[in-house]
């Protein structure tokens, strides 16, 4: 990697650091970037050398700013920390802390309302169908808040909200038919990356807020689960107190607590991971290194599994389903595995790892197409066929070409950043595909 190239990757790390942990503006991280580049441009024509021009220019920023000292913390093992390392500005801080703890609680507590009257006004298989309108508007609100985004921003978070609305509710349903179970599926999907616009602060084209976006997610559902593992046993333990005092209170649970709870966990989920990241950002590689052999393992029963078949369209279609989870699955622990890895390390041995998880996901992949594609040509086209079979074909084009970058890397032809911009520019793929399955697929069928 050439100086150059090494600075730009520098200024980036910084970037995406300051508008991840402080409520600030794309505009005043924009200036503050430019004063930086400045810096950097003076001290090289200076005499210095690019790196260390960068060290020397970040040392200035956090004389100005505490936020360069809090880049040094995250980054210990990298030079500048023993550059910038100053003295905490606590009581700001502890300031600051309580007024985001303060937000956090009023949308938790505006989503838990809102999904409450969801239950309360819609019937049947609505409540389902909308249960995602009802609460990620109120964290997406809550990265608007804290990345203080333009009105422009602002607006565009609006818009994919509205016109998801719009399209649940106006589509002309067969009740509990196929193409509504899609919708109602897909749609979240689609607005997550809605969510990630919010957290990027309106940044999409940086690849690094991108990676920053699969980053959060992947902690963020660790966190949901271990809020959803601790609320069940809590709910559970209180359910059975009151249950030897021969009291019920299993309605309060089910029409209070847990609307409350759900809605609730979503956004608290959201701000511990804003909160403690130091503390995820360690247990991240230790999930991606216990996960991903696992992983092959099942990945290469599945294939056993499947040469035991006589024939690919006897395989049933729950197999099919749950298939594709299992696809899914790969992916996102890869994507996580990708966010946690150092871009500047060397090949080694658990790259070696991760490769044959792709290699094995995508020999699954192709079985995967290959029985679809016989039980359409047997059975004929259905939406479930065919949001399967387009599935699978978006995962293939990824698979294919992170083996084909995977390899080079572990040869020494590319750097890991290549792989790393592979994902995070393909990323967008995701989110238009589950768009697209909501607004196309259902009148395709005639809404059936």
């Amino acid at each position: 990697m050439d100086a150059e190239t090494q600075l730009q990757t520098n200024i980036e790390q910084w970037r995406g650091y300051v508008q991840r942990h402080r409520a600030i503006s794309v505009a005043d991280v924009d200036e503050m970037e430019d004063h930086l580049r400045e810096q950097v441009s003076s001290l090289q024509d200076a005499g210095l050398s690019a790196d260390e021009a960068f060290l020397v220019a970040v040392k200035r920023m956090g004389s100005l700013d505490a936020l360069s000292r809090e880049f040094a913390i995250e980054h210990s093992e990298r030079l500048w920390k023993q550059l910038v390392l100053l003295p905490a500005e606590s009581d700001e801080t502890g300031r600051q802390s309580n007024r985001e703890l303060v937000v956090v609680l009023s949308l938790a507590i505006g989503a838990a309302l809102s999904l409450k009257a969801g239950f309360a006004w819609l019937r049947g298989s609505a409540v389902g169908v909308n249960a995602a309108l009802l609460v990620l508007p109120f964290l997406a609100a809550y990265f608007a808040w804290k990345r203080q985004v333009t009105a422009k921003v602002a607006a565009t978070l609006i818009v994919p909200f509205v016109l998801v609305a719009l399209v649940l509710n106006l589509f002309p349903f067969e009740p509990d038919g196929a193409t509504e179970v899609i919708a109602a599926i897909h749609a979240p999907i689609a607005l997550w990356f809605v969510i990630g616009l919010a957290y990027v602060g309106g940044d999409w084209r940086s690849d690094r807020r991108r990676m920053d976006f699969i980053r959060f997610t992947g902690e963020w559902f660790v966190y949901l689960t271990l809020l959803a593992l601790g609320g069940g046993v809590l709910i559970g333990l209180t359910v059975g107190a009151f249950g030897t005092l021969d009291l019920n209170i299993e309605p309060f649970i089910e029409d209070w607590v847990l609307p409350f709870g759900v809605a609730g966990a979503v956004i608290v989920a959201a701000w511990l991971v804003e909160a403690k990241q130091n503390v995820v950002e360690n247990i991240a590689p230790v999930l991606t290194r216990v996960f991903t052999p696992l992983t092959i393992l099942m990945l290469l029963a599945l294939l056993a599994a499947f040469a035991t078949t006589p024939s690919v369209i006897d395989v049933d279609r729950t197999l099919l389903i749950q298939m594709d989870l299992i696809l899914v699955l790969v992916l996102g622990l890869l994507l996580y595995s990708i966010s946690a890895r150092d871009p500047l390390a060397p090949p080694g041995f658990f790259d070696r790892v991760q490769l044959v998880l792709v290699l094995s996901a995508l020999a699954v992949d192709v079985v995967m197409l290959t029985a679809m594609l016989t039980r359409i040509a047997e059975f004929g086209w259905s939406p479930n066929k065919i949001v399967a079979l387009g599935l699978n074909v978006v995962l293939l084009v990824n698979l294919v070409w992170s083996v084909r970058l995977g390899i080079g890397f572990l040869r020494g032809r590319q750097g890991f950043a290549e792989l790393e911009r592979w994902q995070t520019r393909y990323l967008p793929v995701y989110g238009i595909w589950a768009a697209a399955v909501v607004i196309a697929v259902p009148p395709a069928f005639d809404f059936v």
